[in-house]
This record gives structure tokens, C-alpha cells and sequence, in this order.
């Protein structure tokens, strides 16, 4: 069975040539061609694209305290896992006479897509607002598509608010990412675009990528599950079940020794769910699997299985693993204090899950010292004299001179 099947392409270029329109329209025309498409698309006309503060403190009113403090302890988790992973923001090191280091910088602006409209996702305000503000980002946006009223669900509001993000933009779709890529009269430019979205969004994201920087393209959710005969078939079903419930192209694989397992969790999930992107595949062994696994790549790894922990060291690509039979996938999505904006379609071999890092970028510094001229001057006129760059090589001369001289 090729799993790869599974993942049913979408033809991007397709989708890039349908929103290539939309996002020059706004480039050029911005707020009125915002709003235009705002009309064409959800249906609505909006007379701002600001959401302004007292719409945030009312969503506050709306919502239940019980839901809101879920929110602030998802909050909690997801600020304390990006605060005590996220790298040093000075490294110096010292090589004999050099100091040498790397410096990490924040991005000065950034803007988040936050799906909403038929459904809403404040989980994504969190997971995307953040790490951005531990970062240090001194703009942060977030824009959001309406509902058919022209509202923005108030949980989205209120999650939005306590992520940390400095202005909220009611528009969706292509035509909110070509607005923060290059600016309307209402919304800012950004340095960089993350958060995921349908085929239209990471269609514009990937045509505004020339750009703008952006995390990575998005595909449907995905999960692939490893297990033996001690693993729990329900909790494994409704895994599965969880991200196949997401979008009609969402993926769900199971690799497992156990002929019992295998048949248990495929009833449940066809019992519940029909025919779908769901595949079990049977392994000689749990070896077996983790390379089919690393093939794959998927966004969410589980592994469940006896000693499930030391399985991780073999893995090299996946967007996030969730380890044993109580770390369901959903924990991760919402307030366990990982990332949920994670690679699919593959992706995951060479992208990695949004990290306080996503929103940084580093330099190098060197300082060296007339000892460490003299060391390795010599070398650098005759490695640059070889390139024929001959004012490279002057730029050290001169300075070997001065040396000599003082």
C-alpha cells in the first residue's frame, strides 16, 4: 500500500491562478478591493475592517467565565513549553583570539490568519500569537473571516486579545493575506505570514511568498498511528476520528503488528464515519512502521505501544509525536503547550512546527584581535588573491601593514 496515495494532491497551481486576480486587486486597490471581495465571498458588507476595542470587551461578556478560564490555562501551558524551549538570544563564543556568536533578533512585524466563518479556531489565536510575542514581535496582527452577520465569533475575539495581538482585521481569504502582505490604507504590511487556512489561503500565501516570508504551505490534517496489541483501540479510533472530522481530505493511518487492533479500531472509525481517508496497514514490527513513518512524515505522530518513549529517538520526520495511550492529539491542538500550526502533506522532512524561532532571525558578530590578524591574514590574501578578488586581499594587507607598524 502506498500511503501517498492517501494525501490527495491539491493541484496548487490551480488554486494560485484562481487567487493570482485577487491578491494583485488588493496589492493595487487595497481596502476597496478588500472589501469587494469581502461581498463576492462571505457575502457581507462591512463598513470597517477594524475590529475596534469595545467589540472586544463585549465579546468578553459573551463568553462563558468557565470557557475563558480554559483559554487563560491553555495560555499558561503554551507561554511556559515556548518560553523554556526557545534558544538563547546571545550566543559568543570564544575561538583562541575571536570572539565569535550569533544574535537573535525578532521580526518587527507579523500577521496571523485565524480561520473562522462557518467555524471558528481561537485555538490557532493562541497557538500563533504567543510564541510571536515571546519572540518580541513589535506588530502583531491577526485577521479572521466574518460570519454571514459580518461578525467575528467572540471567542476567536477573546482569544485573539489574550494571545497578545495588537490589532484584529475582519477579512479572510485570499484577499487578508495579500492585505498583510503588502499593506492597505487599514491593514498593515508584514515581514511574515503564518497560520494555516484553506486551499485558496495557502494558495495566496505561497504567490505572496516572493514577498513576504510565510511558515509553510498547508495541506489537510493528518495523523499516522504506531501501535502493538498492548495499545487501547478506542483511544486510537477516536484519534483518527478527531482528525478526520477537520476536512473531507483529512488523512488518518494506522501502522500495527496486531491483527486485533487493526480490526477493532477500523470498525469504530467506519462506524462512525463511512468511507474516508482512513487506511491500516499491517507491519512485521514496530521497526517496520517508524521507517514507513519516516517516509510518510506525517503532521501528528502517536506512537502507543510498550515503551513507547524509547521509539522516539528513531523518529526524524513528523510535525509533532504524542507519546503513549493519554497523550490524545487534541491535547496538543489546545493546551497541552506544544504547537498545533505543524507541516503536512510531507512537508515535515523539511519544515518544522511554529516555534518562538519562527518568529525570530539571527546574525553572526566576529570581533578579532590584532593577534588573530596576524594569524589567519596571510591565509585570507591567499585564498582571496586565488578568487582573484583583489581587493579582499588589500582590505588584510593594509591592515598586516599597520600591524607591523604600531
Amino acid at each position: 500500500m502506498d500511503l501517498n496515495s492517501l494525501r490527495k494532491k491539491i493541484n496548487f497551481e490551480e488554486f494560485i491562478e484562481k487567487v493570482r486576480p485577487i491578491v494583485e486587486d488588493v496589492r493595487i486597490n487595497g481596502d476597496k478591493a478588500v472589501l469587494k471581495y469581502e461581498k463576492l465571498f462571505d457575502g457581507v458588507e462591512l463598513k470597517r475592517l477594524k475590529i475596534r476595542k469595545k467589540e472586544i470587551d463585549s465579546a468578553y461578556e459573551e463568553i462563558d467565565d468557565e470557557l475563558i478560564d480554559a483559554l487563560e490555562v491553555a495560555k499558561e501551558n503554551i507561554e511556559r513549553f515556548h518560553m523554556l524551549t526557545s534558544v538563547e538570544r546571545e550566543i559568543r563564543i570564544q575561538f583562541e583570539d575571536c570572539i565569535m556568536g550569533k544574535l537573535y533578533t525578532p521580526l518587527e512585524a507579523v500577521g496571523a490568519y485565524i480561520p473562522g466563518g462557518r467555524a471558528s479556531y481561537p485555538s490557532t489565536a493562541l497557538m500563533t500569537g504567543i510564541p510571536a510575542i515571546i519572540a518580541g514581535v513589535e506588530k502583531l496582527i491577526a485577521c479572521t473571516p466574518p460570519n454571514s452577520q459580518g461578525d467575528v465569533n467572540p471567542l476567536t475575539l477573546v482569544a485573539c486579545d489574550l494571545a497578545g495581538f495588537e490589532e484584529i482585521y475582519c477579512v479572510g481569504g485570499a484577499q487578508a493575506i495579500s492585505a498583510m502582505a503588502y499593506g492597505t490604507e487599514s491593514i498593515p504590511k508584514v515581514q511574515k505570514i503564518v497560520g494555516p487556512g484553506n486551499a485558496y489561503v495557502t494558495a495566496a500565501k505561497i504567490l505572496v511568498a516572493k514577498d513576504v516570508a510565510i511558515d509553510m504551505p498547508a495541506g489537510p490534517s493528518e495523523i499516522l498511528v504506531i501501535a502493538d496489541d498492548s495499545a487501547n483501540s478506542e483511544f486510537i479510533a477516536y484519534d483518527c476520528l478527531a482528525q478526520l472530522e477537520h476536512d473531507p481530505l483529512a488523512i488518518a493511518v494506522l501502522l500495527t503488528n496486531s491483527e486485533r487492533v487493526a480490526n477493532e479500531v477500523r470498525r469504530i472509525v467506519q462506524e462512525r464515519m463511512g468511507e474516508t481517508n482512513f487506511a491500516v496497514k499491517l507491519v512485521k514490527d514496530l521497526d517496520d512502521a517508524i521507517k514507513i513513518a519516516n517516509d510518510f512524515a506525517p503532521e501528528h505522530l502517536a506512537i502507543i505501544c510498550k515503551n513507547a518513549e524509547k521509539e522516539l529517538e528513531k523518529i526524524k520526520n513528523a510535525g509533532s509525536v504524542f507519546i503513549g495511550d493519554f497523550s490524545g492529539v487534541a491535547m496538543g491542538d489546545y493546551a497541552a503547550g506544544t504547537n498545533h500550526v505543524l507541516p503536512t502533506s510531507g512537508y515535515a522532512k523539511i519544515y518544522s512546527g511554529l516555534t518562538v524561532e519562527s518568529f525570530m532571525k539571527s546574525l553572526t558578530f566576529q570581533k578579532l584581535t590584532a593577534e588573530s590578524l596576524k594569524r589567519l591574514g596571510k591565509i585570507v590574501v591567499k585564498l582571496a588573491e586565488a578568487e582573484g578578488l583583489k581587493y579582499h586581499a588589500e582590505s588584510i594587507k593594509i591592515r598586516l601593514d599597520h600591524s607591523k607598524n604600531s
